[in-house]
């Protein structure tokens, strides 16, 4: 935990949006099938070289996949990101568009012959990235990603805590529902940009929310930034990492929970240490200051004061608390008449 407002925050949260890819899932997409209108190793090639400057791990999955096939990649220039949709570059004189269907109807490409297949990929539950060369379709890639094995046990946890888990991504309705179904989750916000994660987390704090974002990718940076609890699984990008407040260092999804229980036991205690302070130092001050206590007891209450808190901070059982200002009075009791003798 980075900062001290997430002890204190994290026990107050009940509402959880969750990223799918490398959170609820592996993060670790592979190419499932290719789908050309003419050459199936054109479009792979093409989709590739596009690629290749790409951190996405959808991207990684579509290079690794060429390369697996034994693909010369060709250059790529002018290559271009466009945040949450896809990427475009110049591969041997050609302009290349690669990414969700609508990066390519809205640079004007009519996808009327990849619907069909764009339709019963999505509807299996297959992430679909469509490439287009010189504004004409080439084809569709259809990329698979494994559901993490802690996942179920981990959304179960919290939903018994009392949290709202809500999947918020990027991928598509169809592909995002059955991730959701499988988890037993019921808010489902699919097809988000990453600018628009943000604003999902305002929504919920208009409403007086308390929200956490958990998330890994570079596209999660701002929702985890504008989250009253920002979390970033360990294994994530490094800007995720930069902008959350909690990092779960060990790949382990059910940590998320094992945090906010940390939280709620440090603030828990910070509140009982505040008290035990208040009530040694608001009794013994007043009594100090018109003479009831002599300066050895102030001291002793002194030293049982910081016992106390001492003891509750490493979760000392009660009688364990009571023995040990039992014996700092004791002590002190015995070196009364040396004090008294000076």
């Amino acid at each position: 935990m980075r900062t001290g407002e997430a002890f204190q925050t994290f026990g107050q949260v009940r509402t959880v949006l969750l990223d799918k890819t490398g959170t609820l899932t592996e993060g670790r997409p592979d190419v499932r099938v290719i789908e050309a209108l003419d050459d199936e190793e054109d479009l792979l090639r093409f989709a590739a070289a596009a690629e290749s400057s790409s951190e996405h791990p959808l991207a990684r999955a579509v290079v690794a996949f060429a390369e697996n096939r034994g693909l010369t990649l060709p250059a790529a220039d002018d290559f271009t990101s466009v945040t949450g949709l896809g990427v475009t570059a110049h591969i041997e004189g050609r302009d290349i568009l690669v990414g969700r269907p609508q990066l390519l109807t809205d640079r004007g490409v009519d996808l009327a012959l990849l619907v069909e297949s764009i339709g019963r990929l999505e509807q299996d539950g297959y992430t679909v990235i469509a490439v287009a060369a010189d504004l004409a379709p080439v084809g569709v890639i259809a990329l698979g990603d494994q559901l993490r094995t802690d996942a179920v046990v981990a959304l179960a946890q919290l939903k018994a805590d009392g949290l709202t888990p809500v999947l918020v991504t990027g991928d598509n309705a169809r592909a995002a529902a059955i991730i959701a179904a499988q988890l037993g989750i019921d808010d489902v916000r699919a097809g988000v940009l990453p600018e628009d994660k943000a604003a999902i987390v305002r929504e919920f704090q208009t409403g007086g929310a308390r929200v956490a974002m958990v998330g890994d990718g570079i596209n999660d940076a701002p929702a985890l930034m504008q989250a009253d609890v920002g979390v970033a699984m360990g294994g994530g990008t490094d800007i995720a990492v930069e902008s959350a407040d909690v990092i779960i260092v060990r790949d382990d999804l059910g940590a998320v929970l094992a945090a906010r229980d940390l939280s709620r036991s440090a603030y828990r205690r910070t509140r009982h240490n505040v008290a035990l302070a208040f009530t040694f130092n608001g009794i013994g001050i007043p009594l100090a200051t018109t003479g009831l206590v002599q300066p050895v007891w102030a001291m002793i209450a002194m030293a049982a004061s910081v016992t106390a808190i001492f003891a509750n901070s490493i979760g000392a059982r009660p009688s364990l608390l009571f023995d040990a200002i039992g014996s700092v009075a004791r002590v002190t009791n015995d070196a009364t008449p040396a004090h008294q003798s000076s």
